[in-house]
């Protein structure tokens, strides 16, 4: 191999993961705090607001809190369409992956998740005869 191109890859082999790092770390601080459930659907259907009303997601480094589950998350932001792995750790979820995408634009996060743990979506929209469930948070105000 050309020592130049070797040479190239080293000098920027470390830009590139601290660039990585930076959006990780950007989403991931940005993501942390009170989310207040504002819209769901699953499998191609919405669901009724009486049904999601009330519904927080907290999320602190790393760590969700959903009703009473708990586990823990991984980001990856910096994937075509970015991505998330959920890990429940306490509660009906326990020992449960979940394979999802998210999408957060200031106060507003979407996340559409695979509950059936097999597949990551493609896009932040579910279709009938799917398990896949997206839900819309709004960032609950102090």
């Amino acid at each position: 191999m050309n020592i130049k191109i070797l040479l190239t890859i080293a000098l920027v082999w470390p830009v590139f993961l601290s660039l990585n790092d930076k959006i990780i770390g950007d989403d991931g601080k940005m993501m942390e705090g009170t989310w207040v459930l504002v819209e769901a659907e699953l499998g191609g259907q919405k669901l009724p607001d009486e049904s999601i009303k009330g519904t927080r997601l907290i999320l602190t480094e790393g760590r969700y809190e959903y009703q009473n589950d708990r586990g823990e998350y991984k980001l990856y932001p910096a994937a075509e369409i970015k991505a998330m792995d959920i890990v429940g750790r306490e509660g009906p979820n326990k020992g449960k992956i979940f394979l999802a995408i998210y999408e957060l634009e200031g106060d507003k996060l979407k996340i559409c998740y695979d509950l059936t743990g097999k597949t990551r979506p493609t896009k932040l929209k579910t279709e009938a005869g799917t398990r896949q469930f997206l839900a819309t948070y709004q960032r609950e105000k102090k």
